[in-house]
């Protein structure tokens, strides 16, 4: 027996009685005659077997008062007007409604209604805090921007939780103004923030706005941190929608909500399909890229990872996170040098994987421009190479290699090995054992070695954050988002594509420099951006696509396929002769080499 079904049950049964006789008291002013009394008590049997029915019927007993809303008021009404219609019509049969008033059946359902939504209602207000609250003075006030939804959302969730006291909303909807939302009142438009701050006497705001545009969302960012307020936003919509996230798990504004870079929409089942029950390999697994990858694989279901990466500590560190958040996934971690063919050999005769994510690579352009470029050209390439031609001798289904959009029209070493790496990739495809897929994106937003953690400690340190360039531009994306879609993209390559990732616009750095004071809660004054020029090998903008290719669109919106240029026949053989070289070649070797396998590479400029 469920007891709390039961009681409630039990409650409306006896509101039905109990306003029964109200009914009866107020038509007759508190003074009901004997012969109605005894006809209220006889007729009150049907009273209470029609309603009983009639709310069962209607199922007024799945849903919870905890979370009573207004399509539990409509079943109410629509069970206690049906109840009260079935009655009427039972009392004329059985006694032509002698001794029943007409206004009693009128007064009823009203009573009804109003008790039973009443209790309901006034019982979640009580349990959301509302009621008999003493906390509100230990909380921190803040201001809410934003009057819309989520802005509902939130108000009713912090009622139940002591950090925060939201004392007005603003938006600029001025129709909304004067009004209140759960009892807190719309002040104005957002722009006038630092007023209403001053007023209010609150140091924090929250915006309250998951689905605004970015821009939007800028703007407001500037607004309040001009102020000097400490800023805080509901998780995506997304999130809130689909229960992952309470919305009143506020967090500080951090650029990925800046970005507003969407969700991206995976065909789940065919990755599903793609790596459940396989054995997948990851190069680089300890680096940013593939180190979500592996997360991102681990939801599918594959029958082990194989986690394989140069750097001890990064493999450490991912094996740790593996053994914390996801037990149930086999995993082995391997120390290997992708350049070392005899190891990866051992690594693939032992494991047999079916599928390989290669993103292992050196990606640090100025580090790799000057006194590394010969280290840069044997990791990128020769281990590139390496690791694909012993995917394709022990018959991987797919070999899917990240590459850069530096490699495009490139003008320095990282990018122009990351291009020779695409094209070594491009040639192997020609044989169709396994089907050999590349993926070119941008910037991801953190990822190590990346502007955003060297931003982060400079503030840290009080500043200056040094950016090479006023104009200096790149695409970014989140790193999740760009594991999801090299997932993607290797569940449609048919072998030899090169995808291209929709990186949305480009940004300036030096806004993403601004972005991050402001969010840090100091002013552009406080401090100060200091441009240091170009770095060796570094251009001004990025480009995802060379000059002479162009795109074609695929099933998924943030996918396209780079129609590249041909690989010569022969070329390989040659590649596989540099690769063979004994000794280190000086960097201008390496650049002069690198120029003659690749036209359109122009080292020396920016």
């Amino acid at each position: 027996m469920n007891f709390k079904k039961t009681g409630v049950f039990l409650h409306d049964i006896l509101a039905t009685g109990l306003t029964w006789y109200v009914s009866f008291l107020l038509r007759f002013n508190f003074s009901i005659p004997p012969e109605n009394m005894s006809t209220l008590f006889s007729s009150m049997v049907f009273v209470f077997v029609i309603h009983a029915i009639v709310f069962r019927g209607y199922g007024l007993y799945r849903s919870l008062w905890r979370f009573a809303s207004l399509p539990d008021l409509r079943r109410i009404v629509m069970s206690v007007g049906v109840a009260s219609l079935f009655v009427a019509m039972t009392l004329f049969l059985y006694r032509r409604l002698d001794q029943v008033p007409r206004s009693v059946l009128v007064l009823h359902p009203i009573l009804l209604i109003g008790v039973m939504g009443g209790s309901r209602f006034l019982y979640r207000y009580w349990k959301d805090g509302r009621v008999f609250s003493f906390h509100t003075v230990a909380q921190t006030p803040v201001l809410l921007l934003g009057a819309g939804h989520a802005a509902s959302l939130l108000l009713r969730d912090m009622s139940r939780v002591g950090e925060w006291h939201v004392v007005g909303i603003l938006d600029d909807d001025l129709s909304k103004k004067g009004r209140l939302l759960s009892g807190v009142p719309v002040l104005g438009p957002i722009s006038d923030l630092p007023h209403f701050a001053k007023q209010k006497e609150v140091s924090h705001v929250i915006i309250a706005m998951p689905s605004a545009s970015p821009e939007r969302k800028r703007r407001v960012v500037e607004v309040a941190t001009s102020t000097g307020l400490g800023v805080f936003t509901v998780p995506s919509l997304d999130d809130i929608l689909s229960g992952r996230v309470a919305v009143s798990r506020v967090q500080r504004v951090e650029l990925a909500d800046l970005l507003g870079r969407g969700q991206v929409q995976l065909d789940n089942a065919g990755v599903q399909e793609f790596l459940s029950g396989k054995i997948v390999l990851v190069t680089g697994a300890g680096g940013s890229i593939g180190a979500e990858l592996c997360r991102q694989i681990a939801r599918f279901s594959p029958a082990r990872i194989v986690l394989l990466d140069a750097s001890e500590f990064a493999l450490y560190k991912i094996q740790q996170e593996f053994e914390e958040r996801y037990p149930s996934v086999p995993v082995v971690s391997l120390t290997r040098d992708v350049r070392d063919a005899l190891s990866i050999q051992e690594v693939f005769r032992c494991y047999t994987p079916h599928v390989v994510f290669h993103a292992a690579a050196y990606k640090h352009v100025p580090l790799m421009e000057n006194f590394n470029c010969w280290e840069a050209l044997k990791n990128n390439v020769f281990g590139t190479l390496v690791v694909a031609e012993t995917s394709l001798n022990f018959g991987v289904e797919k070999f899917v290699m990240i590459s850069s959009d530096k490699a495009v029209n490139p003008v320095n070493v990282m990018g122009a090995t990351k291009r020779l790496a695409e094209m070594v990739c491009q040639s192997l495809s020609k044989r169709n054992a396994t089907k050999f897929v590349t993926v070119r994106f941008g910037n991801v937003l953190g990822s190590t070695g990346s502007v955003i953690p060297k931003f982060r400690e400079q503030i840290a340190q009080g500043g200056p954050v040094t950016v090479t360039h006023p104009d200096i531009t790149r695409f970014f994306m989140l790193i999740p988002e760009a594991a999801q879609l090299v997932l993607q993209a290797g569940l449609m390559g048919r072998g030899g594509e090169i995808f291209v990732l929709d990186m949305g616009n480009p940004i300036k750095i030096v806004d993403l420099a601004r972005d991050m004071i402001r969010l840090s809660g100091f002013t552009d004054n406080e401090i100060k951006i200091v441009y240091t020029g170009l770095r060796p090998g570094e251009k001004l903008y990025e480009e995802l696509l060379a000059d002479q290719e162009k795109t074609l669109p695929t099933p998924h919106p943030k996918l396209r396929v780079a129609q590249a240029r041909d690989v010569p026949e022969g070329w390989l053989a040659q590649l596989k002769e540099w690769a063979k070289t004994e000794g280190f070649q000086k960097d201008a070797e390496v650049k002069r080499r690198l120029r003659e396998w690749i036209s359109d590479y122009s080292f020396g400029s920016n």
